[in-house]
């Protein structure tokens, strides 16, 4: 959906941006050379080309290289992230990237461990997902009970808490929330009582080059890495460094949470 968004906001500003610059540069001189005394009308079409295409121009510079929005549609990230959340991305923190293509054209930086990002994966190149990088490239990532090895090294936890849901995320009431530490971030995640059946999830795995291991804090409720494999850099679009409303309804006709307006994605 949000790719096919970004085609029709390509196609719009650019479609409207060479009907605006050849009526300036060529009909607009031949209708007032026609029309003598009396300019004769400007097409509407170009009309409406001048009045879209700096306005269209403007959200595409800011969604492609500045800040994109995007909203929380399912569980896998709580409690860091609700849904109906609706967040923004930085998207230059890890390089310019073309709109459309994602194709990097300027570096600046590299994804941290802990880092919250946007991408989309592998076998679903047209859809926008969200998890935490948990492995970095070259990185051996280990998963067993509940716990998250890094190189062999472990996460260490806190003492669990009893989660209490509230709206479309009610069904989580009754998990473990616990803090969980990984080298230079703290977070939340929630587990739930698997009461001694297999965790499918479990597994261990190596980072190749370039790639990157992810995962959702709600660590049940979660696609992720270690069910499809890493992550390619160049599916990355950006991090996730704010939430900026919450309402469940498109239209805001669920659950309104003023107090998450404004928080920062940790």
């Amino acid at each position: 959906m949000m790719k096919w968004f970004e085609v029709g906001l390509v196609v719009l500003t650019f479609a409207s941006g060479i009907i605006w610059l050849l009526d300036r540069l060529f009909f607009a001189k031949k209708r007032a050379q026609a029309g003598g005394l009396l300019e004769e009308k400007e097409p509407l079409v170009v009309d409406y080309a001048r009045a879209f295409f700096p306005v269209l121009a403007l959200v595409l510079v800011l969604r492609s290289f500045v800040a994109e929005p995007f909203r929380i549609p399912s569980s896998s990230m709580m409690p860091t992230l609700l849904i109906g959340d609706f967040i923004l991305v930085n998207k230059f923190s890890y390089g310019i990237r073309l709109p459309i293509t994602n194709r990097k054209v300027i570096e600046l930086g590299e994804p941290a461990r802990g880092d919250v990002v946007v991408f989309r994966p592998p076998h679903h190149p047209d859809q926008d997902w969200i998890k935490r990088i948990v492995g970095l490239p070259g990185d051996t990532i280990a998963y067993r009970d509940n716990t998250v090895y890094v190189n062999g090294q472990p996460f260490t936890y806190g003492p669990p808490q009893a989660y209490v849901g509230a709206g479309r995320g009610q069904e989580m009431t009754g998990a473990s929330e616990l803090a969980e530490t990984m080298p230079g971030r703290t977070h939340q995640i929630l587990e739930v009582d698997r009461r001694g059946m297999p965790d499918p999830g479990d597994g261990e795995w190596q980072v190749p080059a370039g790639q990157y291991f992810v995962m959702g804090d709600n660590r049940d409720r979660s696609d992720d890495s270690r069910f499809w494999g890493t992550l390619p850099e160049s599916q990355l679009r950006g991090r996730a460094f704010l939430i900026w409303l919450n309402c469940e309804g498109w239209f805001c006709t669920g659950n309104f949470d003023v107090s998450r307006i404004g928080t920062r994605i940790n």
